[in-house]
């Protein structure tokens, strides 16, 4: 199918080609428009239109020309006009970025051939102890499960039973009946912000949250959208030392960081030293 859309929206260019008298044929390329002494060739705008999803290709082709052609008009004005200073100024910035646009993408490719990113439960773990003052929460979290149900529910006595539990098997059950519930999260390993669990909780607000979202085994709450079961495992506040599991992937980052910045500091001295070694690099006092 791709093939295809390709084929006609070659085609959809040949014909607008065709259809325009400026269009000029030379022994090499076909030139489809020029400004001064620049020229959009036929295979330039190919190219375009085939890395593009286009509805309208000749509209497109259209629209990009006279782009094009207030560009140049643009650029050779600047040319014209901007001071020799300006524009040496210019050619230098445009050089070195183009250095170090080079250089960043041959780096970037020889770290991830070389790096690895799989950072082991150990290492996460003593950097964690190593650095816990740095890993203090902006904000609480808590480790919680909830339930809401519609207010006449059908075995609302059971449901209450099974979320109270911390039994495996009353677990499974409650999760395979979620598509009886209007809202849920049961997963109370996971470490949540409190302002997710606030904004996701219709009953629960700023003004009660400290109320409602204590450590506790079990509280049920209405209101005109439903029953809420609700259960909070644990609870961090602001400054407490953010738990592992919740920081892993930034100790992650960092880690992996690290270990980019000595493998870029390694890989610059070995090449500099096999330069040196194969006398493609020297220094002359």
């Amino acid at each position: 199918m791709s093939r295809y859309i390709t084929v006609l929206l070659y085609s959809c260019v040949a014909l607008l080609i065709s259809s325009c008298s400026y269009f000029q044929k030379t022994e090499e390329e076909t030139v489809i428009a020029r400004v001064n002494d620049h020229t959009l060739t036929e295979e330039t705008l190919k190219d375009i239109l085939s890395s593009n999803t286009i509805t309208d290709s000749a509209s497109f082709v259209q629209n990009y020309i006279n782009n094009w052609a207030t560009d140049q008009l643009l650029l050779d004005g600047a040319m014209r006009n901007l001071p020799k200073d300006d524009q040496e100024e210019f050619e230098a910035l445009v050089a070195n970025y183009r250095k170090d646009l080079y250089i960043r993408y041959y780096k970037d490719a020889l770290i991830n051939k070389q790096l690895d990113s799989v950072v082991l439960d150990v290492e996460a773990t003593t950097f964690y102890e190593d650095n816990k003052q740095n890993f203090l929460l902006n904000e609480p979290l808590l480790q919680f499960k909830f339930i809401q149900v519609e207010e006449d529910y059908n075995g609302l006595n059971d449901l209450k039973k099974r979320f109270r539990s911390s039994d495996y098997e009353d677990a499974k059950i409650l999760d395979s009946l979620k598509f009886q519930y209007k809202n849920h999260f049961l997963n109370d390993s996971i470490w949540v912000k409190e302002r997710v669990v606030i904004n996701q909780i219709n009953i629960i607000n700023n003004e009660n949250s400290k109320q409602l979202l204590k450590k506790t085994n079990f509280i049920q709450l209405r209101d005109s959208l439903g029953l809420y079961l609700i259960a909070v495992k644990n609870t961090l506040g602001r400054n407490d030392i953010a738990p592992l599991e919740y920081v892993r992937p930034t100790i992650n980052q960092i880690i992996n960081n690290k270990r980019k910045l000595a493998l870029i500091k390694r890989l610059e001295k070995e090449i500099k030293d096999d330069a040196i070694k194969n006398k493609k690099f020297e220094i002359y006092n």
